[in-house]
């Protein structure tokens, strides 16, 4: 006989025998149109008497119809807020399975992350890094919630113009491995119907045109502007850029500030901030007068090696706890010591820990 539950071979109706077989009753098809309707429980329960359904099992059913409704109608199916969980390896005595990259990305708080500009960049970092080698290993709940998430990172760039070539990048990236994934490899490794991924190519082509479209108006302000400083004051400022496109961005305002953003020693001090010594030596030698163009050596080292990465704020990872979580948030640590457990976990080692 046809039952009634959460089971999900059950579509949750309700059934009544008639001469010509099994029939199944409507009693509340028409209130799920309507997103402001609730369900009332006592009508579906008491109306029908010959139908023996108690009033639990009319509660079950009627949890599984919003429930499927919500999901169906919601971008997002998740509601977690969680500051920190806990990364699990393997099955131990107290505790089984173990915590996949998916779950990770669903669970943790992202989406409130990328309103800090804190943490801006470090979550649109982790996002490309996904988006070039593990957007395949999400699950399909986890792939949504990315690209929900990305919807908003995109939403945000567009109205407080923060880092758009980031996102760019990403946007990129992302556009780049899913042409290889639908061409080269076959769609059998995308999880869902492939309708559904023709839409996600369809949004990522426009919002990378939305960003190229994207004009940041001049903010007219009274007293002084950036030119009015002194020059010693501007270099300074300089000085304490990381990025080299943000400097050669800046170079393009004046006259003056391109002559400082060609100087050689902004060009010395930003390569020894992101590379070692021993990866200068195996690529230059360096003379005695000390003629090197810097700035070419930057381009040089970035195309070989890593560059030091820095973030307002990242996530941390508590050796004795095992649980990731973001630093100013805290966790729920035994540790007689906490702060000698924690360690600063950057974009590329966030996905190295779901490595098995």
């Amino acid at each position: 006989m046809p039952f009634l539950g959460q089971d999900w071979r059950s579509p949750g109706w309700s059934w009544k025998k008639t001469e010509h077989g099994w029939k199944r009753i409507v009693l509340y098809g028409h209130d799920l149109e309507d997103n402001n309707r609730e369900i009332d429980i006592k009508e579906l329960c008491s109306d029908n008497k010959e139908n023996l359904f108690v009033e639990d099992v009319c509660e079950l059913a009627i949890t599984k119809r919003k429930k499927d409704f919500y999901n169906n109608n919601t971008k997002s199916q998740f509601v977690y807020r969680d500051k920190w969980i806990y990364v699990q390896k393997g099955s131990t005595k107290e505790r089984h399975g173990y915590c996949t990259l998916g779950e990770a990305l669903n669970r943790l708080d992202f989406s409130s992350a990328i309103q800090d500009l804190r943490r801006f960049n470090y979550v649109a970092k982790l996002f490309q890094l996904i988006a070039r080698s593990q957007l395949t290993s999400l699950s399909g709940a986890a792939q949504k919630n990315y690209f929900n998430i990305l919807e908003k990172i995109v939403r945000k760039v567009l109205e407080d113009h923060y880092n758009p070539r980031l996102v760019k990048d990403l946007l990129q990236d992302l556009s780049s491995t899913l042409h290889s994934l639908t061409i080269h490899v076959g769609r059998c490794v995308l999880v869902g119907n492939v309708n559904i991924w023709l839409c996600r190519l369809e949004n990522i082509l426009n919002w990378q045109q939305q960003l190229n479209n994207l004009q940041i108006p001049k903010q007219m302000r009274d007293g002084m502007s950036f030119n009015d400083l002194p020059v010693y004051m501007q270099s300074k400022i300089l000085s304490k850029l990381s990025d080299a496109y943000d400097i050669i961005n800046v170079g393009q305002a004046t006259p003056t500030l391109h002559i400082l953003s060609e100087n050689r020693t902004l060009w010395k001090r930003l390569c020894h901030f992101h590379f070692s010594d021993k990866q200068f030596c195996r690529n230059l030698v360096l003379p005695k007068n000390d003629s090197v163009d810097w700035k070419l050596m930057y381009f040089t080292l970035q195309k070989h090696y890593p560059m030091n990465e820095q973030y307002g704020d990242t996530l941390h990872f508590c050796k004795h706890c095992s649980i990731l979580f973001w630093k100013d948030c805290g966790h729920p640590c035994t540790a007689n010591d906490p702060d000698s457990c924690l360690m600063p976990i950057s974009p590329q080692h966030f996905i190295d820990l779901f490595k098995f």
